[in-house]
């Protein structure tokens, strides 16, 4: 049999010091785990609230590549493109419906037709030009090892290129020379604290 009548006894005293320090402990543990919550049962400390967003491989660079924002671009250039294209099928909708005279439900079929139409035609073109853009982006960045805005501006050169291929050569410069304004742009709205800090040290040197 066991005995346990001098278990109380047998067990050992824990000092004074010991009970300060673990008491101490536990104020602070509580101070910390109040923003937090009070039914977690951790140290903090381990988890401090100024954490990254976001959880990386040890060495990758702490963004999202090209391949990945190639969704998220093309997607969002087909909605915007359908959402103009769509405003301008109501507005040549309600023109053409009125001028020849149409009402009812004759009117809203061909106001609805030409939304269809206007508005699938821009997705398509907005989706293609950036589904060009995206792949000579992924394609400069494998390439050259890094991503930057010489990428930025030969795929926006080459896209407006290509785009504009089947048109004659004088069409393609012009494509090119415009997707090359408009990469010129974005990149330096991108750069533009980099810019405005350069323009304030010229400025005031010291």
């Amino acid at each position: 049999m066991i005995d346990l009548r001098d278990e109380t006894s047998n067990s050992v005293a824990i000092p004074k010091s010991r009970q300060s320090d673990s008491k101490n402990s536990s104020v602070q543990n509580s101070a910390g785990l109040s923003t937090l919550s009070p039914y977690l049962n951790y140290d903090p400390v381990y988890f401090p609230p100024s954490q990254p967003e976001f959880i990386f491989l040890e060495g990758a660079s702490k963004q999202r590549g090209r391949f990945e924002l190639a969704f998220s671009e093309i997607g969002a250039a087909c909605a915007i493109g359908a959402g103009i294209g769509g405003a301008n099928g109501i507005y040549r909708g309600l023109r053409a419906t009125t001028l020849a005279g149409q009402t009812g439900k004759l009117r809203r079929t061909q106001v609805i037709n030409h939304v269809m139409k206007h508005g699938s035609s821009l997705a398509n073109t907005f989706g293609v030009v950036t589904l060009m853009y995206s792949g000579f982006g992924v394609l400069f960045s494998w390439a050259r090892g890094t991503d930057d805005s010489l990428n930025t501006l030969s795929a926006g050169t080459a896209t407006g290129m290509l785009f504009k291929s089947t048109a004659g050569l004088r069409r393609c410069a012009i494509g090119g020379g415009v997707g090359f304004g408009l990469a010129a742009a974005y990149c330096l709205w991108n750069s533009r604290d980099t810019i405005s800090g350069i323009t304030h040290h010229s400025i005031n040197p010291a």
